[in-house]
Protein backbone atom coordinates (compact mmCIF):
# COMPACT_ATOMS: atom_id res chain seq x y z
CA UNK A 1 0.00 0.00 0.00
CA UNK A 2 1.14 3.12 -0.93
CA UNK A 3 0.32 6.20 1.83
CA UNK A 4 0.69 10.04 0.31
CA UNK A 5 3.72 10.76 2.73
CA UNK A 6 5.00 8.32 0.19
CA UNK A 7 4.10 9.96 -2.90
CA UNK A 8 4.50 13.19 -1.42
CA UNK A 9 8.64 12.08 -0.59
CA UNK A 10 8.56 10.66 -4.50
CA UNK A 11 7.07 14.22 -5.85
CA UNK A 12 9.88 16.04 -3.28
CA UNK A 13 12.46 14.00 -4.72
CA UNK A 14 12.63 14.27 -8.11
CA UNK A 15 11.64 18.25 -8.15
CA UNK A 16 13.91 19.27 -5.94
CA UNK A 17 11.67 20.52 -3.16
CA UNK A 18 11.39 19.25 1.09
CA UNK A 19 8.94 16.82 2.05
CA UNK A 20 6.78 19.34 3.42
CA UNK A 21 6.34 20.97 0.15
CA UNK A 22 5.69 17.48 -1.63
CA UNK A 23 3.22 16.98 0.70
CA UNK A 24 1.57 20.19 0.28
CA UNK A 25 1.36 19.83 -3.22
CA UNK A 26 0.16 16.27 -3.02
CA UNK A 27 -2.37 17.70 -0.44
CA UNK A 28 -3.68 20.15 -3.18
CA UNK A 29 -4.08 18.02 -5.46
CA UNK A 30 -6.49 15.56 -3.70
CA UNK A 31 -8.36 18.76 -2.85
CA UNK A 32 -9.04 19.73 -5.78
CA UNK A 33 -10.28 16.71 -6.71
CA UNK A 34 -12.41 16.54 -3.70
CA UNK A 35 -13.81 19.94 -4.38
CA UNK A 36 -14.55 19.33 -7.52
CA UNK A 37 -16.56 16.12 -6.74
CA UNK A 38 -18.37 17.55 -4.32
CA UNK A 39 -19.54 20.11 -6.84
CA UNK A 40 -20.47 17.38 -9.03
CA UNK A 41 -17.90 17.62 -11.48
CA UNK A 42 -15.80 15.37 -13.69
CA UNK A 43 -11.74 15.62 -12.93
CA UNK A 44 -9.81 14.53 -15.96
CA UNK A 45 -6.10 13.69 -15.19
CA UNK A 46 -4.31 12.49 -18.78
CA UNK A 47 -2.73 9.18 -19.12
CA UNK A 48 -4.40 8.31 -15.41
CA UNK A 49 -7.96 8.73 -15.72
CA UNK A 50 -11.24 10.16 -14.56
CA UNK A 51 -13.02 11.08 -11.19
CA UNK A 52 -16.51 11.03 -11.83
CA UNK A 53 -20.02 11.48 -9.25
CA UNK A 54 -22.30 8.99 -9.84
CA UNK A 55 -26.04 9.41 -8.28
CA UNK A 56 -27.22 5.74 -7.17
CA UNK A 57 -31.26 6.17 -7.24
CA UNK A 58 -32.79 4.88 -3.39
CA UNK A 59 -33.56 0.96 -3.73
CA UNK A 60 -35.27 -1.82 -1.76
CA UNK A 61 -32.85 -4.58 0.20
CA UNK A 62 -33.25 -7.13 2.37
CA UNK A 63 -31.14 -7.51 5.87
CA UNK A 64 -29.77 -10.09 6.14
CA UNK A 65 -30.09 -11.16 9.95
CA UNK A 66 -34.09 -10.45 9.60
CA UNK A 67 -35.07 -11.07 5.83
CA UNK A 68 -37.10 -7.50 6.38
CA UNK A 69 -37.09 -5.41 3.25
CA UNK A 70 -35.50 -1.83 4.04
CA UNK A 71 -35.11 1.06 2.31
CA UNK A 72 -31.18 2.21 1.33
CA UNK A 73 -31.34 5.63 0.54
CA UNK A 74 -30.15 7.24 -2.33
CA UNK A 75 -26.19 8.47 -2.36
CA UNK A 76 -23.39 10.15 -4.82
CA UNK A 77 -20.08 7.92 -5.21
CA UNK A 78 -17.01 8.64 -6.49
CA UNK A 79 -16.07 6.31 -9.25
CA UNK A 80 -12.95 5.65 -10.92
CA UNK A 81 -12.26 4.95 -14.73
CA UNK A 82 -8.59 4.44 -15.41
CA UNK A 83 -7.31 5.31 -18.44
CA UNK A 84 -6.88 3.71 -21.74
CA UNK A 85 -2.74 4.21 -20.60
CA UNK A 86 -2.94 2.97 -16.85
CA UNK A 87 -4.64 -0.08 -17.95
CA UNK A 88 -2.10 -1.02 -20.38
CA UNK A 89 0.58 -0.31 -18.02
CA UNK A 90 -1.10 -2.35 -15.51
CA UNK A 91 -1.73 -5.43 -18.22
CA UNK A 92 1.93 -4.85 -19.65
Amino acid sequence: MTTTNEIADKVAGQHGLTKAQGKAVVEAVIASITEAAIAGNETSLPGFGKFKVKETPERDARSPSTGATIKVAAARKLAFTPAKALKDALNK
